[in-house]
C-alpha cells in the first residue's frame, strides 16, 4: 500500500510541473483563431463583453477552457455557445499550451484594491 501511495505521489508531482508549451500555444491560438473575438493582442476584444485574455493567470485560462468543455450542465461548466464550440475540439495539452502562450502576453488588466 505504502508502494502504491509513493507511486502516487509522485505521479501527481509530474503532473503539478507539466505545463504548457508557449511556441505551441502560439500556433494553437492563430490555429483555433481566438484573435478574431479577444483581438490580436487579446487586449482588445471585438466586443468590450469579452475578456482580455493576454497575462491573465495560466491555470485561470486552463480552467475557464475546461469549463467551456463541460457546458453549462457539467460540473463546474460554463455556458456559452461561441466557447463552448470553440473549447470542444481543445486536447489537454492544447489547453495547456494556449493558457501558456496567453500568460506569456504583457496584459493590461489592473488590479483594483
Amino acid at each position: 500500500m505504502k508502494k502504491i501511495l509513493a507511486g502516487a505521489a509522485v505521479l501527481m508531482s509530474f503532473n503539478a510541473f507539466a505545463g504548457g508549451n508557449i511556441e505551441a500555444g502560439k500556433a494553437a491560438v492563430q490555429k483555433f483563431n481566438c484573435a478574431a473575438c479577444h483581438g490580436q493582442d487579446f487586449n482588445s476584444p471585438v466586443d468590450p463583453s469579452y475578456p482580455k485574455l493576454a497575462g491573465q493567470h495560466e491555470d485561470y485560462l486552463a480552467h475557464a477552457l475546461i469549463a467551456y468543455q463541460r457546458g453549462a450542465d457539467g460540473a463546474n461548466g460554463r455556458g456559452n455557445a461561441i466557447m463552448g464550440s470553440q473549447a470542444k475540439p481543445l486536447s489537454h495539452q492544447n489547453i495547456q499550451d494556449i493558457a501558456a502562450y496567453l500568460h506569456s502576453l504583457p496584459g493590461s488588466l489592473v488590479l483594483r484594491k
